[in-house]
């Protein structure tokens, strides 16, 4: 019981050494990532998933007035002037627009027509202006327009992320006088929200920077949400969940309002915006999150409209906003995936085959990854594939040496035992036949010495030839201590048949006596035998029946006996000779040790005992039923 104990203890120690390289690839990995270094790899991975969502409709409720480059050559100006700013606003309110929102800096008079921009001002009383409430680079903010109430104001700060993209708006935040101020976008939904669905902004109990409207909570991101573990998640932020739509909004110019081009309908009860669409002006940010001819180019006022839409979308039409994992869950999920990678580095040996598992789990895991992004969940994509990857291609190839460094160990032990045996079936045995005369009473003649002398020399000297070609044997044949190989394919009880005939032919002292033969070689069941243990079942009987002509004198009965019984495979030897006291002294001898060991391969059990009156049994017996994949996996 005890070695048995001590060889689980050893598969146990080795199989969790073996599990170290892939359980330091996944704590380096996670170190990685909260560093930040796999950063901009996750944003590339998020931007290409969000660009490949399906197709959606535009925003009808959202109408954009950009002023193009040929706005700026009609009014022959820029800025674009007061007066005609406060033109647009008058034509627009005719309209009835639910509300405007002017994406303009107006905190300095560009004229002609700054007393007329501030009467329209006044007099509009949906509309909502813009600041800068966060230092830039030179420490400056922007004030919004002159006599505009400050809830008619919102601030249009962008975050870009350190890759110069951006994924992120900040919907509230302090500014340098530490007043919480609110979004321009933000301000836009909640007054057309207001306005046409009575639907009021609210804080979320117990979370001071929560923000929901009725059961709708805006999704925030927090510090350490989603690949933004290290970048300033201060004040109210979210995910920009963009419209992915070639033509997202209806847009028109400022031409196009002052002509009367715009139908009536693109404006009543929606959200207008008023922005700058001029390439030269430089009023774009680099998005590349949806699709587009030159995502790079995308206003600022269009980014406006994508914030204004996510979010009477969510709270109108239940649209998803996008979500992240808590870190401990996203976390839990890497080291998931990384274990993945360790069993199929544990149990696909075969380059090709483990090169078409690991793409496949791949696929899936991206398939997986872009089906929770389109249900509005962004899990970690990157460090999965590569920790998947690295971890079944590391271990392939550890266990792949860790194989052939075994295969080696097993191949010289077999050269060990394969010349034991040879030593212990052939000379040795000669050997202890002389032993057995010279110590006897028995009167030895020298010239039967001299030949018991001679024949033990050639059979020492026969060693070398047996054991180069038992090395140099197939697999599926079995060398015979005579010049002859058997075909181990051939039905296991038509092969020992021919190892009992090789043996009996030997002239072994106990064979010379033998007067009655008595054998039974019948059919066994043998599906779940492999070649191996054919092999070893081969050497068995052999040995068992070269003891009895080696040790059993006076034998004149032998009986053998290999055939299926009542579901148990039996192989016996039986004789009637005089062996028993060698036969129990060398009880725990090399073949004895070999036939206990083949008996724990079959699961079965192996007996040697002394026969009534006299005699022994040798017998090995397993169950015909019995799976033994798992001794040769």
């Amino acid at each position: 019981m005890l070695p048995i104990i001590r060889r689980i203890q050893k598969e146990t120690t080795t199989r969790h050494i073996g599990l170290l390289p892939g359980i330091v690839a996944i704590t380096f990995l996670i170190v990685l990532r909260i560093s930040g270094s796999l950063r901009f790899l996750e944003w590339a991975a998020f931007d290409t998933l969000m660009r490949w969502r399906p197709s959606e409709s535009i925003e009808e409720r959202i109408l954009i007035v950009g002023i193009n480059e040929k706005d700026i050559n009609h009014v022959h100006n820029y800025p674009i002037p007061d007066r005609n700013i406060a033109a647009l606003l008058k034509k627009l309110n005719y309209y009835q627009p639910a509300v405007i929102g002017l994406d303009i800096f107006r905190d300095l008079p560009a004229e002609p027509g700054y007393r007329e921009l501030i009467k329209s001002l006044k007099e509009t009383k949906n509309l909502i202006g813009v600041e800068k409430v966060l230092p830039d680079r030179s420490d400056y903010t922007i004030n919004p327009p002159p006599n505009l109430p400050q809830r008619q104001v919102g601030f249009a700060d962008d975050l870009i992320d350190t890759d110069g993209k951006q994924r992120r708006s900040l919907l509230g935040t302090s500014n340098l006088q530490n007043q919480w101020r609110l979004s321009f976008s933000l301000k836009l939904a909640e007054t057309y929200l207001a306005s046409q669905k009575k639907i009021t902004l609210e804080n979320v109990t117990g979370d001071l920077y929560g923000m929901r409207f009725n059961s709708t909570e805006i999704t925030q991101i927090k510090p350490d949400g989603g690949s933004y573990g290290q970048e300033d998640a201060g004040g109210t932020q979210i995910l920009i969940n963009f419209r992915n739509s070639s033509q997202p909004f209806h847009t028109v110019s400022l031409s196009d309002i002052e002509t009367g081009k715009v139908q009536p309908s693109l404006i009543r009860n929606k959200i207008v915006l008023i922005g700058m669409t001029s390439p030269s002006i430089k009023d774009y940010v680099d998005v590349v999150a949806i699709k587009g001819e030159n995502p790079a180019l995308i206003y600022g006022v269009e980014v406006q409209a994508h914030v204004v839409s996510q979010i009477i979308s969510a709270v109108l039409d239940g649209r998803s906003q996008l979500h992240v994992w808590a870190a401990q869950w996203e976390y839990l999920w890497i080291i998931a995936w990384g274990i993945v990678g360790i069993i199929l580095g544990r149990t696909i040996r075969y380059p090709l085959k483990m090169l078409l598992f690991v793409a496949t789990a791949s696929i899936c895991l991206i398939g997986i990854c872009y089906g929770l992004l389109i249900l509005g969940w962004w899990v970690p994509l990157v460090p999965t594939v590569i920790i998947l990857v690295f971890n079944s291609a590391v271990f392939a190839a550890f266990y792949k040496h860790d194989e052939a460094l075994r295969l080696r160990i097993k191949d010289r032990q077999l050269v060990i035992d394969q010349t034991f045996d040879a030593i212990h079936s052939r000379p040795l045995q000669t050997l202890s036949i002389i032993l057995r005369k010279v110590k006897g009473d028995e009167e030895l003649a020298p010239q039967q010495f001299l030949l018991d002398l001679q024949q033990f020399n050639q059979e020492l000297r026969g060693v070398y030839d047996f054991i180069s070609k038992e090395i140099v044997c197939e697999e599926s044949s079995f060398h015979l201590q005579q010049e002859q190989k058997l075909d181990l394919v051939q039905p296991l009880h038509e092969i020992l048949h021919e190892v009992y005939n090789n043996a009996l032919d030997k002239e072994l002292p106990g064979f010379k006596t033998i007067k009655i033969k008595v054998i039974d070689f019948k059919p066994m069941d043998e599906q779940n035998l492999s070649l191996k243990h054919k092999r070893s079942l081969c050497r068995f009987l052999e040995e068992a029946l070269c003891n009895v002509g080696k040790h059993a004198d006076s034998t004149t009965r032998l009986d053998v006996t290999c055939c299926e019984e009542q579901g148990t495979n039996i192989i016996r030897v039986v004789d009637n000779g005089l062996g028993t006291n060698v036969t129990a002294k060398s009880h725990s001898g090399f073949g004895t040790q070999q036939a206990h060991s083949l008996a724990r391969q079959l699961r079965g059990k192996f007996k040697r005992i002394s026969n009534t009156p006299k005699g022994t049994i040798c017998q090995l017996t397993w169950s015909a039923n019995l799976r033994l994949w798992r001794f040769y996996s």
